[in-house]
């Protein structure tokens, strides 16, 4: 039976306070040994660890996606994706300055970007789409040597840390959102290539993470940015970086990584 509904200092309370703790002082946590093995658990977990965060100010801004490329899901062993919630706290600017020397080990990854124009109704209509665009999402475990189970990862927002979007473009200057199914990425480490790839990594076509996100984190609202999950690996990010994510048609977005303390 699940303990999850019970009052606050249930087990899912205690640790979505160890995984605050674990982000706020950098002290990963031991990966596996958390006990948690239900993704309906995971997620209550999810769920009071942001409560934390909004009680400190934080804003919703959006929602993630995670293990949108079939050969991850295929190696965790899962036939779903997972989500997360992003918050004002975690956005920066594009070309502005991210801070990784307070968080634990820290990776990046190239993705694209939804912003909702109206709310997103079940099975995700791509009208609901006002603008898409380039984005680098910067994940960050908060368990021990990036090592976890499915409800951990689940517990702990998807490993989500901070991302940047660039700029936007309406879907009527693509052609449409179709056009998006196979467009080059390239993921750039102080002017260096790291990653390449391809939208079609998404999900085969980033369109589908629209009904995918609308089928797990619903209801979503106007206003909702949707990260529509990694189109290349995810690859380790230094103190004193400069990143660079060029997603063809849609044009670039950079972020700077703050020099260690």
């Amino acid at each position: 039976m699940s303990t999850t509904t019970t009052p606050a200092g249930n087990p899912a309370e205690r640790l979505a306070r160890a995984l605050d703790a674990a982000a706020l002082e950098a002290r990963p946590l031991p990966g596996g040994g958390s006990g948690l093995t239900d993704v309906a658990e995971a997620y209550a977990v999810q769920k009071a660890l942001v409560a934390r965060r909004l009680a400190r100010g934080e804003r919703p801004t959006g929602v993630k996606l995670g293990f949108t490329s079939l050969a991850k899901m295929r190696q965790m062993g899962v036939a779903d994706l997972i989500h997360g919630r992003l918050t004002d706290r975690m956005e920066v600017p594009d070309g502005g300055r991210c801070e990784v020397a307070g968080l634990i080990h820290p990776r990046v990854e190239p993705e694209v970007a939804f912003l909702l124009g109206a709310s997103l109704a079940p099975g995700g209509d791509p009208a609901a789409v006002a603008a898409v665009a380039p984005a680098l999402e910067v994940i960050d475990s908060r368990y021990d040597g990036f090592r976890f189970s499915l409800p951990e990862v689940i517990a702990d927002n998807t490993s989500a840390a901070a991302y940047a979007v660039g700029p936007w473009t309406a879907p009527r200057d693509l052609g449409g959102l179709g056009a998006l199914g196979n467009l080059g990425v390239v993921l750039e480490l102080d002017g260096r290539p790291a990653e390449t790839g391809s939208t079609a990594a998404i999900l085969g076509h980033p369109l589908r993470a629209l009904a995918a996100a609308a089928r797990l984190a619903g209801p979503l609202a106007a206003g909702t940015v949707i990260l529509a999950g990694a189109a290349t690996a995810a690859v380790p990010l230094p103190p004193g970086t400069h990143v660079r994510a060029t997603v063809a048609r849609l044009g670039t977005v950079s972020l700077t990584t703050g020099e260690a303390a």
